[in-house]
């Protein structure tokens, strides 16, 4: 359902040299490039997460209550993106574990305050 996922940034070289780094964990890479944007997919047909420089000029801002989730295959990849993106200058917004049922995931915001999550489903239920 899901085609592509914008963040908005002030500092666009800076957010695609992270997300070059963050996204090689999950063998996603650079799709399309423009003067204001740049976008990454894990391969043709799949959805994109792009960071854009605002249209209209004004600085862009996280927006409150809006998260993208990245979706892996296991809590170690989930561990391993979550650390990476700490590494990598981002905020951690909840240490990767176990959540509600078999729901795995980790929180964290880019450098322009963004925030995201990787997670994947796990077998059985965990509490």
């Amino acid at each position: 359902m899901i085609g592509y996922v914008t963040l908005g940034t002030n500092k666009l070289d800076e957010a695609a040299s992270f997300y070059d780094q963050l996204f090689a964990e999950i063998g996603a890479s650079r799709v399309y490039e423009g003067d204001n944007f740049v976008a990454w997919s894990t391969g043709p047909g799949a959805p994109a997460v792009s960071v854009i420089e605002p249209y209209d000029g004004n600085e862009a801002t996280a927006g409150n209550g809006v998260m993208v989730a990245l979706a892996v295959d296991s809590p170690e990849k989930v561990q391993s993106i979550h650390a990476r993106a700490l590494e990598l200058g981002g905020m951690d917004e909840g240490a990767a574990g176990p959540r509600a049922g078999n729901f795995y995931a980790g929180y964290f915001r880019d450098l322009d305050g963004n925030k995201l999550n990787v997670f994947c489903l796990v077998e059985g239920e965990r509490s």
